[in-house]
């Protein structure tokens, strides 16, 4: 590789949070190569040459324990939420957010660009059946915007009149 190598890239995704199956495919045989390669966060390790098959079982093989790579981290800009714990954090700072609060930023965070109308976000973060009033998801919005405040992040939740709001990263 031209200006890293495969294993200060593997290092570098690690530390970053990419949970991505990596597979080294690589020159480099020795038994101690393998161990650094699998200690700097690869999920296998295969020396060449190797048959295709091989790779191909191992491939496979990564495949079936995909759950464990999907990742539960959302990132946006400089904050990240916590799909298990509800946790919006950045900055070294961390909230954890009530049930409609994480609702509402996993929709955003999930659909970062789109613009969702007081109405759309009645609908899918409190559900087709609601008796809830539109004030209540300004309240949300409020809720969310403070939240963002606090963690001096770089990205915040926009509204455009007459269409609705959306997650904006600045730059």
């Amino acid at each position: 590789m031209p200006k890293m190598d495969g294993l200060e890239v593997l290092k570098t995704l690690r530390r970053e949070g990419n949970r991505t199956p990596i597979l080294l495919l690589t020159a480099k045989a020795q038994v101690e190569e393998r161990i650094t390669g699998l200690d700097a966060g690869a999920d296998d390790y295969l020396p060449k040459p190797f048959v295709m098959g091989e790779l191909l079982a191992r491939v496979r093989a990564m495949l079936r324990r995909r759950e464990e790579f999907i990742p539960n981290i959302l990132r946006c800009g400089n904050i990240t939420l916590n799909q298990q714990s509800y946790e919006l954090s950045g900055n070294g700072e961390t909230f954890a957010l009530s049930k409609l609060e994480y609702r509402m930023m996993e929709l955003f965070m999930l659909n970062q660009g789109k613009y969702f109308s007081t109405e759309e976000l009645l609908e899918k973060v409190w559900g087709y059946e609601t008796e809830t009033e539109v004030g209540t998801v300004w309240v949300y919005i409020s809720y969310l915007r403070k939240r963002l405040a606090a963690l001096k992040a770089d990205v915040s939740i926009r509204a455009k009149r007459n269409i609705g709001y959306t997650l904006e990263v600045h730059t």
